[in-house]
């Protein structure tokens, strides 16, 4: 079974550069056919999938957010990270990593890390 923990700082000053790691355990980064990608839920608003990077490598972003947003990986430590630059406020919120399968018929995010809340404020 799957597992995914996030870390990073749990508060950032505006204008600076949000990093969050997201962990796997219980299956490679690599593995075919999944996209392990990144999703944050403002408070009060529903949940934003911000971005992915493929089993590959290939990496995808939401069109709103991809002028600011990097995602990258080690696959030595099974790790993929977040990074967000120019934060604001409104990039408070509570950031998911989350594993997206896609095959023939399904298109679904089967495991999700527990979430870690972001703060921006100086």
């Amino acid at each position: 079974q799957v597992q995914l923990q996030e870390s990073g700082p749990g508060l950032v000053k505006p204008s600076q550069t949000l990093s969050l790691t997201c962990t796997v355990s219980g299956g490679s980064i690599t593995t075919t056919y999944y996209y392990w990608s990144w999703i944050r839920q403002p408070p009060g608003q529903g949940l934003e999938w911000m971005g992915a990077i493929g089993y590959s490598g290939s990496t995808y972003w939401s069109p709103s957010l991809k002028s600011r947003t990097s995602i990258s990986r080690d696959t030595s430590k099974n790790q993929f990270t977040l990074q967000l630059s120019s934060v604001t406020p409104e990039d408070a919120a509570v950031y998911y990593c989350a594993r997206l399968e896609i095959g023939v018929g399904i298109v679904r995010f089967d495991s999700w890390g527990q979430g870690t809340q972001v703060t921006v404020s100086s």
